[in-house]
């Protein structure tokens, strides 16, 4: 691990860039991005903006920093679908258990998820490539299971399985993302996931689960 200037960070050194990173985390959850300063970061890290420097260019650079390690567990969603399967009863069991481990995801991830996605938003390439990474994780996975059950004539052979896996996975970040709308709207968190699940099931296989 390097500081700006390309020198080796030492342990402490590691120790002050993480401490940095876990104090931005946590003021991110609390407040606008944009309105989060080098200063108050530093200060809240009981150190000062000279030393930010040392180890970020500026905030965006820390919070990329915060997203590509976000992005690296991201990664283990596709855990969610490997081995599974999506015949009867274990099918609905393997849609349930894919809601459930995208939505807590989002949860846990909250504060930079919602920069990640404004910033995609905005065109940023750095941000967009990370959201992707974290997307398709899941989107290759679902897609290979449709193949699968297509190949065995379970599913239509004009399905695409690509197209559908993204729509399904675009689906659940979009709802992953609103949790907190559909809580103020009088939706449940234990009837949110059934009924989505139940749409992950129907996209996936063409048929309404077995219970």
């Amino acid at each position: 691990m390097r500081t700006v200037d390309g020198r080796v960070a030492g342990r402490r050194g590691q120790a002050t860039r993480q401490k940095l990173l876990d104090c931005l985390s946590e003021m991110l959850s609390s407040s606008p991005y944009r309105d989060v300063k080098v200063i108050d970061v530093a200060r809240k890290a009981g150190t000062s903006p000279a030393t930010f420097y040392q180890y970020f260019p500026d905030v965006e650079g820390a919070v990329l920093e915060l997203a590509e390690q976000m992005a690296a567990e991201g990664a283990g969603l596709t855990e969610l679908l490997e081995g599974r399967t999506w015949t009867g009863r274990s099918g609905w069991q393997t849609a349930q258990e894919l809601v459930d481990g995208f939505l807590e995801f989002w949860r846990r991830h909250d504060a930079i998820l919602r920069v990640v996605d404004l910033g995609a938003a905005e065109g940023d390439k750095r941000f967009n490539k990370i959201r992707m990474k974290i997307l398709n994780s899941v989107n290759v996975s679902l897609a290979d299971s449709i193949a699968e059950l297509q190949s065995k004539g379970r599913v239509d052979k004009d399905v695409n399985p690509a197209a559908v896996a993204g729509a399904l996975v675009t689906m659940l970040a979009a709802v992953a993302a609103h949790q907190k709308g559909f809580s103020s709207a009088g939706v449940k968190a234990a009837q949110l996931k059934p009924n989505l699940a139940l749409l992950v099931h129907l996209g996936v296989t063409g048929r309404r689960p077995s219970k």
